[in-house]
């Protein structure tokens, strides 16, 4: 398995930011959708960076004839991801109450991107799976979420714990999405990103093209 770098890397935060200013659009009426995140954002998790949905876009062209992108959750508030991020932090300190700061910090990372950087505040990152013509999630190995205990590290992308089945389907996903631009976080298969600084880091690009956005219409 190659170098993992991490969220909380500095590499990361080391990223220039110079957004572009492209809004965030609803993506309800270009791509299959599911709602199971709609509870926490009410409708939030529904929007991208407009050049990020042209490139999911791209991608779906890509997949193999009766393959469609399933997306789940988008643009995230930053106080939700904040939420997010203590919540998994507090589960990890409870395990592990030796732990400095910085190491759980780095360890939350895994899963949860921390709230200055998170790459779905600023509407760059998705999370999605794929389904097939009847709209039925595929298999891809472990339930969309799944932390690395939860699952023993088969959320990585690059997880030998999984079937075949569910390996072929990760590598038709990544084969389709890395074609169209975006880039994956490699402890989460279901998590790629364009224009943030994760992507831009892993691109080589001098800086990100997207910053966080307080809201949707913000």
């Amino acid at each position: 398995m190659s170098e993992i770098i991490l969220m909380a890397d500095a590499r990361v935060a080391a990223v220039p930011v110079e957004d572009n200013g492209e809004p965030l659009v609803d993506v309800r009426k270009a791509l299959l959708v599911d709602d199971r995140k709609h509870e926490d954002s009410r409708g939030a998790e529904a929007h991208l960076r407009r050049g990020v949905l042209e490139r999911l876009l791209t991608a779906q062209a890509l997949l193999p004839d009766g393959l469609r992108l399933l997306f789940v959750e988008g643009y995230r508030p930053p106080p939700l991801q904040r939420l997010y991020f203590e919540r998994y932090a507090d589960e990890l300190r409870a395990v592990h109450p030796d732990w400095p700061a910085d190491r759980v910090r780095s360890a939350a990372s895994r899963f949860v991107s921390p709230p200055d950087l998170a790459p779905h505040s600023a509407g760059a990152a998705v999370d999605l799976t794929l389904a097939d013509p009847d709209g039925r999630e595929l298999d891809l190995g472990t339930p969309m979420n799944a932390g690395p205990e939860q699952s023993d590290g088969a959320c990585y992308t690059e997880a030998r714990n999984i079937t075949a089945e569910a390996r072929a389907h990760r590598a038709v996903l990544g084969a389709a999405l890395g074609a169209a631009g975006l880039v994956n976080y490699p402890t989460e298969w279901w998590h790629w990103s364009y224009g943030d600084r994760y992507w831009a880091l892993a691109t080589g690009a001098p800086a990100a093209l997207y910053g966080p956005k307080e809201s949707v219409g913000g």
